[in-house]
């Protein structure tokens, strides 16, 4: 099974998006949440490390600027979505990844706490 580390440049970025209020409260995030082909036309206009920040795990052992290297995506490459973290939360507390799964809920919690 893959092990991942937390990637404290998307937890930074998650933060930044709350305080701006660019997030969505009610969502379906299986249907909001990107697809690989929105990832390639992001990565058309932007760059690996901005891609990065949407994902809140880093696989270890994966290449940098390879899409196996990011997981755990919070939102749809513009704006967080709360359902995003839940699903976070949840895929990481199933398959024990205990340090991606805090960090999400830790999101999780300030969002409550900033749009309350």
């Amino acid at each position: 099974m893959a092990r991942y580390a937390v990637n404290p440049v998307a937890v930074k970025k998650a933060r930044q998006l709350i305080d701006n209020r660019q997030y969505v409260l009610n969502s379906d995030w299986g249907a909001a949440q990107p697809r690989a082909d929105d990832e390639n036309s992001y990565l058309e206009r932007h760059s690996w490390a901005e891609l990065s920040e949407w994902h809140l795990g880093l696989t270890e052992g994966a290449a940098d600027e390879t899409k196996a290297r990011y997981a755990f995506v919070y939102g749809d490459l513009r704006r967080l979505h709360r359902s995003g973290l839940i699903a976070v939360v949840y895929r990481a507390s199933s398959f024990r990844h205990k340090e991606v799964e805090l960090a999400a809920h830790d999101l999780l919690q300030y969002l409550d706490k900033v749009s309350g």
